[in-house]
């Protein structure tokens, strides 16, 4: 299967992949031309550099990427300098250190999302560890001016690749990050209507309405890691940044109060009145005529009359409180599709009057990080413990690029790091003969810079055509970097075979021992993350009120959060999803403390604040009792004294009905989950 698809890639390949591999071959001939000009003595650098900014071609994000290369080489270039100034009298010393700043970074890597931002640490720790270690490998003939000169010339030969991308990136058929995201949001919006009326929908599948959430929430994850890249793109890229945020953060709140809407319909018939029932088969129409619709303005209207008949039918004095909150829940629901249709729209046509929002935040968990740390401090070890006793330059890149891959690819599931790693060491297998024959046909050269872009560009295109596709991305990474290495172009080159094949399998033996490590260092297991994860949001759901924007803040936070809760559920081979459900939960709970605030503002009332915030406290502690599948009784008890002190305080009858509806509402769903989590622990 991965043989055809390679060569399905490499024989028919679409226009999209080969323009982006004439782009890169464009790339890394200008930065092998710039290099050799300048008289840097290893060129070759900067075509590494060059690839590494290829992975994403869309123009704001390699200009992100080159911006985070250049500080990342500077920031791991002068930690270098550092070390070889204090502790290169005491090499273990020294590679001590350096294991520790290669292992911090990978540590720091799995707080962010962002490819970019995760790059920016690995070629952090990557520069420090060419400098130190080719400062140490040469250490007899070097001084501080040398090592100091070694570390300005790998710092300006990775700037010259970052510079050298970008300038092609912006000239050459250009391709915006914005076009990108105006496809993505338009596909998520219709994903979250359908979502939406399947929610609604008495007769929808448990099964359907999780596949649609699961997608929205990958799709929103990935928007909210390119909206920083569209920045770049022209004076309209901010504006179009803050628009993807504030549409991601919205379709939070919509996925929210979409759940608690569904879950009293198919959970609760009997609560429900028959002119409310209609009223959700309203919505659920409505919201598919909006997902039907292409012109931004139809939409619009679509949504406010739904808007206007949920308002009318607020009207009503029949109404429960339960009711009467669920119906508020409605009008709140289609408040929040019209913010994310006018964010949808300015992606196209500015809106300088839309509200900024929190950005999803990727969910920083200190167990995944120290397991990160702790692999590519490990990988490191292994190349130091070879280099130190055989003292081979091979050795070398067994200490430097296999450390790059473990920070890049860190984040990445178990079963796709095996084929990621397996793949990435096939394409490094043929870089060995591919390199060979390329350094055969030099040697009859003269060795031009024009002969050496004739002779590369071929294997370069190939290696690029793979590199555009995802499931070849591996397969050209592990052709195209070590082939470069193996060649090493530039004025200097080295045409021996022995050189160049060692080299060769130093690169595989670094990736072998990189697939080791992983297969053997592995995180966590699942429930105790998943624990993790329901604590996390437990805590949050208690600091919720300390923060300026409380629901943007909690709904940035509850991303990643709730993806993770859900593949985790998936990886389990999970069917009833209860995790995903109780993530789902926690967001609703956010809103619902929030919105009785809201009610409560109004009241200045000391004995009325202080059962509010008892009332928040026991809802977060009760969420982590009925994730245990316990029933303590104490919420009921919290909310009984708040109504009461409402009452004792004069609160309007229409406010206390609000939030007795909220309670009745948490009531049923904490004895719901509890129940539904009683088998899992059994």
């Amino acid at each position: 299967m991965a043989l055809k698809l390679v060569l399905n890639t490499l024989l028919l390949p679409e226009k999209r992949a080969a323009i982006f591999a004439t782009k890169g071959v464009i790339a890394m001939a200008l930065s092998l031309f710039v290099a050799m000009y300048l008289h840097l003595d290893r060129p070759y650098w900067a075509m590494v550099s060059a690839i590494f900014l290829q992975i994403r071609p869309e123009s704001g994000l390699v200009i992100e990427k080159g911006i985070i290369q250049i500080i990342g080489s500077v920031a791991g270039g002068l930690f270098g300098l550092m070390i070889l100034d204090v502790f290169s009298p005491y090499p273990l010393i020294a590679l001590t250190l350096l294991a520790l700043w290669i292992a911090l970074n990978a540590g720091l890597a799995a707080t962010v999302r962002s490819m970019n931002f995760t790059y920016a640490f690995a070629m952090c720790g990557m520069t420090a560890g060419m400098v130190v270690l080719l400062v140490m490998s040469s250490a007899s003939d070097t001084n501080s001016q040398t090592a100091f000169s070694i570390a300005q010339a790998r710092i300006s030969e990775l700037c010259v690749g970052s510079v050298c991308a970008v300038l092609v990136s912006r000239l050459f058929w250009p391709v915006t990050v914005i076009a990108g995201l105006r496809m993505s949001a338009r596909t998520t919006i219709n994903k979250t209507m359908q979502y939406l009326a399947l929610e609604l929908d008495t007769e929808g599948s448990h099964e359907a309405r999780h596949q649609h959430a699961d997608q929205i929430l990958e799709s929103l994850m990935a928007m909210t890691d390119n909206a920083s890249a569209a920045f770049y793109e022209g004076p309209q890229g901010p504006g179009r940044s803050r628009a993807i945020t504030l549409l991601c953060n919205r379709v939070m709140s919509l996925l929210s109060m979409a759940q608690i809407l569904g879950r009293f319909q198919r959970n609760h018939p009997e609560l429900m009145s028959e002119s409310f029932s209609q009223l959700l088969t309203r919505m659920r129409s409505g919201f598919l005529r909006v997902a039907e619709v292409t012109d931004y303005d139809q939409a619009y209207r679509e949504n406010q009359q739904l808007r206007r008949q949920i308002l009318d039918y607020g009207e009503r004095l029949d109404q429960s409180p339960l009711e009467t909150r669920m119906t508020q829940t409605a009008a709140e629901l289609v408040t929040a599709l019209s913010l994310v249709l006018r964010a949808y729209q300015a992606l196209a046509v500015p809106d300088q009057t839309l509200s900024s929002a929190t950005r999803l935040q990727p969910h920083r968990e200190p167990l995944l990080g120290a397991v990160n740390a702790l692999r590519s401090g490990l990988v490191f070890v292994c190349g130091a413990v070879v280099w130190m006793t055989t003292g081979s330059y091979a050795a070398l890149m067994m200490m430097i690029l296999p450390v790059v891959f473990s920070i890049m690819f860190s984040r990445l599931p178990g079963a796709v790091l095996s084929v990621v790693f397996k793949r990435l060491f096939i394409g490094a297998l043929a870089g060995i003969p591919a390199g060979l024959v390329a350094l055969s046909l030099l040697a009859r050269s003269s060795g031009d810079y024009e002969v050496l872009v004739l002779v590369l560009a071929l294997p370069y295109f190939l290696g690029l055509l793979l590199l555009a596709n995802r499931p070849t991305l591996p397969f050209g990474l592990g052709f195209c970097i070590p082939f470069t290495i193996i060649v090493r172009p530039g004025p200097a080159m080295s045409f021996s075979a022995d050189t160049s094949v060692s080299i060769g399998l130093g690169i595989l033996a670094g990736i072998a021992a990189l697939y080791a490590v992983f297969s053997l260092v592995t995180p966590p297991g699942t429930k105790r993350l998943q624990r993790r994860l329901l604590q996390a949001t437990a805590r949050d759901l208690k600091e919720l009120l300390q923060h300026d924007s409380p629901r943007d803040w909690y709904n940035g936070r509850m991303g990643e959060r709730l993806l993770k809760l859900s593949n985790y559920d998936m990886a389990s081979g999970s069917k009833d999803r209860n995790m995903t459900d109780l993530g789902f939960t926690g967001l609703n709970l956010g809103h619902a403390i929030l919105t009785v605030q809201h009610y409560l503002k109004e009241m200045p009332s000391e004995a009325v604040e202080d059962a509010f915030i008892r009332w928040h406290q026991t809802t977060a502690d009760t969420y982590l009792s009925v994730a245990r599948g316990e029933q303590t009784g104490l919420f009921e008890g919290a909310c009984d004294e708040l109504l009461s002190s409402i009452h004792s305080a004069g609160g309007e009858a229409k406010t206390r009905d609000m939030i007795e509806g909220i309670c009745n509402r948490l009531q049923l769903t904490f004895e719901r989950t509890a129940t539904s989590m009683q088998p899992a622990n059994g």
